[in-house]
């Protein structure tokens, strides 16, 4: 019997953002570059999808690309997946009309749908081990420790 050794390697995401005005932030990651931006009902110019939809897009990338990795290990032929994503959100705390209650989603619904050939039990196997596997997924089930500081600029 052989020990192995578990190893873990940590890797570190970073963004750099900048202000484009109240609303409208442009944001680069690695060798790309997105804007944020509020839709004009709620004050931006719509020059990107908010805040809280990329959260949506975020997540809805992230399980594809675990949805694929698992298929994958668990020899399943995943073909046509598409992943739908709405989230219900009450904006009173985010506009300080509320001390409480959540400033976030207060629940996301997923559906997904593929022609995959395996049944039904195989088929939930998948979808648990890719919700618990999926890294943005895990960030938004769990308490994420968040340290926020500030720079003055002279």
């Amino acid at each position: 019997m052989s020990a192995e050794k578990s190893q873990t390697q940590t890797l570190t995401f970073a963004v750099a953002a900048a202000a484009e005005s109240p609303t409208e932030t442009r944001v680069a990651a690695r060798d790309f570059e997105f804007v944020v931006d509020e839709p004009q009902s709620l004050g931006g110019e719509n020059a990107g999808p908010n805040p809280v939809e990329y959260v949506l897009g975020a997540l809805a990338g992230c399980l594809n690309v675990t949805s694929h990795v698992v298929a994958r290990e668990m020899d399943l032929d995943v073909r046509d997946l598409e992943i739908a994503i709405e989230g219900d959100l009450d904006p009173a705390k985010f506009m300080g009309k509320r001390d409480d209650g959540r400033a976030g989603y207060e629940e996301i619904r997923v559906a997904v749908t593929a022609d995959v050939d395996a049944d039904a039990e195989t088929i939930g196997a998948w979808l648990s081990a890719v919700e618990a596997r999926c890294p943005v997924s895990d960030n938004l089930n769990n308490a994420t420790p968040l340290a926020l500081s500030f720079d003055r600029r002279e």
